[in-house]
């Protein structure tokens, strides 16, 4: 078969070929037909992510889509990058039976697209951020896959008004396409009383819920939009490891800042959000734009993942690959 191979932390995978794995006793063998480049599998093949140097050479790949043996189409998980063993960047994969879980008729590489990005999202606003209907939601980093997802995750939820804050003009009228009711433009030089007076400006009143993939100066001036009692949902740092918040903004509201990683879920909760999301997927509710590249080209577009240079999700699929069907 052939596989994406991490050979050296901080280089991209080159594609081999190498014998199928075979399923050890609770095991269950993937035929993959499309496993997206993440920025955590990216961040683990650096070396450098909180889960230490992965043991090389390893396949990553931390999710995916396929088929078992017997035809049925699933969803998987893997620890690729984070734990000894190999992911789903490869014709077939061997995966705990826990953590595969059955799809619908869905399209599979938009499944593959959404993933963990799509339990994120729909896990941080409606468990960790407790949305209730009626609220008022500001997405930042609303261009991003989780961004995205959340945009709508709001919607499905029966949020009243749903505020996106993203940097390009590409990220922004794909949030005005996602349903946004209002966009703010993010920019480099924000400082944080400017950005949070836009941010105000934007919202129909106080916000009750912020999903926050940014951190830094953008989650110091949303904590300012938000209503007494009001939630910020942290899950990611693009934007800075720190943000200049102070404590009379905390405290004059009794505000919640909460943290929220996927790696928290039982398999249970991650399973159930998933199937969740597929079958949104599958009745139309959640879209996402990404573009696919076959495996063979894997090194390249692992590259423009990491190089900052991929506008959307990329997912890798076996097409092209005689004799598979």
């Amino acid at each position: 078969m052939r596989a994406a191979v991490i050979t050296e932390c901080g280089r991209p995978p080159v594609v081999v070929r190498r014998e199928p794995p075979r399923p050890a006793d609770g095991q269950l063998r993937v035929a993959v037909a499309a496993a997206p480049i993440t920025p955590l599998d990216v961040l683990c093949g650096t070396g450098t992510s909180y889960f230490g140097a992965p043991a090389v050479p390893y396949v990553p790949g931390v999710q995916g889509v396929g088929r078992l043996d017997d035809g049925t189409p699933v969803w998987f998980s893997t620890t690729a990058g984070m734990r000894p063993g190999d992911g789903s960047m490869a014709d077939y994969c061997v995966v705990p039976a826990a953590d595969v879980v059955p799809l619908p008729d869905v399209d599979h590489t938009l499944v593959a697209a959404l993933g963990l990005s799509a339990v994120a999202a729909w896990m941080a606003l409606t468990w960790r951020g407790e949305l209730r209907p009626g609220q008022q939601v500001l997405v930042l980093g609303a261009g991003g896959v989780v961004g995205q997802v959340a945009l709508q995750v709001a919607r499905l939820h029966g949020a009243r008004r749903v505020v996106a804050a993203c940097r390009s003009a590409a990220a922004q009228e794909r949030a005005r396409r996602l349903g946004a009711d209002a966009v703010v433009a993010l920019g480099e030089g924000d400082d944080v009383t400017s950005l949070a007076a836009r941010l105000t400006e934007a919202c129909d009143g106080p916000v009750d819920v912020v999903l926050d993939p940014l951190f830094g100066v953008p989650a110091a001036a949303a904590l300012r939009t938000l209503t007494a009692h009001g939630r910020l949902v942290n899950l990611g740092s693009s934007a800075g490891e720190r943000a200049p918040f102070d404590s009379a903004t905390l405290r004059s509201r009794s505000l919640r800042i909460l943290g929220y990683t996927n790696n928290e879920l039982t398999s249970e909760q991650k399973a159930g959000a998933l199937r969740t999301v597929a079958d949104h997927a599958a009745a139309g509710r959640l879209v996402l734009d990404y573009t696919t590249s076959p495996l063979a080209e894997a090194a390249e577009a692992w590259t423009r993942q990491a190089g900052g240079h991929a506008t959307r999700r990329i997912v890798l699929t076996a097409d092209g690959e005689p004799g598979r069907s």
